[in-house]
């Protein structure tokens, strides 16, 4: 299965848990914990290959949902944010953690997207290997793709990489920020500053 990022880049969408081979993702696990020199038979190693595949299964699978959207009745043509989504995903490059938030929102055209789904798609694109940067542009071109005749789409994520700051550089509390912009909010820059003051925690 494939997803469309916005860009006409078609990228593998994660795999369920029905694709997962648990037993061989564990056997390999374990070949993984002994070939580094640890010992799997104590009391609080036994099962800690189990406990793995079952940690990186919940991190690579998003909850599935449905992108809804209702009339824009009263034409509400202004902004609409939902600030510091909270995320976990997996750097592509360690299988490491990056920790953050991304602030997703619109300009609203005839429909208004459910505003669930704006933390939806956050989580959606997080489950995987990832790269925050490809992160950003996934999530703000499926918002292009997906509200109807929107007036701009806009993502800021900020993230602090485990492989950065625990290993490599060790920089410790350092964070990442990205942004991605599409239709007005890519071409207006007043709108986009609106976007990023709105954005910013008070």
């Amino acid at each position: 299965m494939t997803i469309t990022t916005g860009t006409g880049e078609r990228t593998p969408s994660p795999a369920s848990n029905a694709d997962t081979d648990v037993f061989a993702a564990v056997a390999a696990a374990e070949s993984l914990l002994s070939a580094l020199g640890l010992n799997g038979d104590t009391e609080h190693t036994l099962r800690t290959a189990e406990r793995m595949v079952a940690s990186y299964r919940d991190l690579l699978t998003p909850r599935p949902f449905e992108a809804t959207t209702f009339s824009n009745h009263e034409l509400h043509r202004d902004l609409v944010i939902s600030r510091s989504v909270p995320f976990t995903s997996l750097c592509a490059h360690h299988v490491l953690p990056f920790i953050g938030t991304a602030t997703v929102g619109y300009r609203p055209g005839t429909r208004l997207l459910g505003l669930s789904k704006l933390a939806r798609v956050v989580e959606m694109f997080a489950c995987r290997l990832q790269v925050q940067e490809d992160m950003t542009q996934q999530i703000a071109g499926w918002l292009d793709e997906t509200v109807p005749d929107h007036g701009g789409a806009g993502v800021v994520i900020t993230a602090e990489h485990l492989c950065m700051t625990i290993r490599g550089a060790e920089a410790r509390g350092a964070s990442t920020v990205t942004t991605a912009w599409r239709g007005e909010l890519a071409r207006d820059a007043a709108l986009r500053a609106e976007f990023l003051s709105l954005a910013t925690d008070r």
